[in-house]
């Protein structure tokens, strides 16, 4: 049976999320082809983790430009800034249910064209942040960029969590937003 290198990417993306550091041989093993063949497709296991890297980053960028996130940091109504930052967690919570091995992948964060492009993205993200923080959807006693790294924080609680099966797939998207927007305090109602 012939497998598409498309076919062979979304197989290794499955099994590095239960195995992040598979190698080549394991990856082969778990799709069912011969090293051979993996290679036929990927010269290195670091070729395969660029490309992964690569589809990551789309979908992180989709997750952004399907949440409105450029219109909203353009935005001074809090109604439209809350509305894509319910979305874009939601659309990130998928993207790290689906890419959750690269969240912690050490190639992701060395790799220059990666790099380059987790930054940019994650830049998007933070002036988002400053935007909500300026129209009083989120608190402004935290700069931007924690809020970001605390919402990068969430997303690898979301793959252990799910790797693990402590968390149903369908709660992800609801914890992930309860836990940012009200933390983990008891509420003063519930007191």
């Amino acid at each position: 049976m012939a497998v598409t290198r498309d076919q062979l990417m979304k197989a290794a993306i499955h099994h590095l999320n239960e195995n992040p550091s598979a190698s080549m041989a394991q990856l082969a093993e778990a799709v069912g082809i011969s090293r051979a063949t993996l290679h036929r497709h990927f010269t290195s296991r670091d070729e395969l983790m660029l490309a992964l890297g690569h589809r990551a980053h789309e979908q992180w960028e989709q997750a952004q430009v399907s949440s409105g996130l450029a219109e909203a940091t353009a935005s001074d109504d809090p109604e439209v800034v809350g509305r894509a930052l319910h979305t874009l967690l939601d659309r990130l919570t998928e993207v790290a249910d689906e890419y959750g091995f690269g969240l912690t992948d050490y190639a992701m964060v060395v790799h220059p064209e990666l790099k380059r492009r987790s930054d940019e993205l994650e830049e998007r993200e933070i002036a988002f942040y400053a935007t909500a923080q300026r129209v009083g959807v989120l608190r402004a006693d935290l700069s931007a960029r924690w809020v970001s790294c605390t919402v990068y924080g969430l997303l690898v609680a979301v793959r252990e969590s799910l790797r693990r099966g402590d968390v149903a797939r369908r709660e992800a998207p609801r914890l992930v937003l309860a836990t940012f927007l009200n933390g983990t305090a008891p509420r003063r109602d519930d007191a």
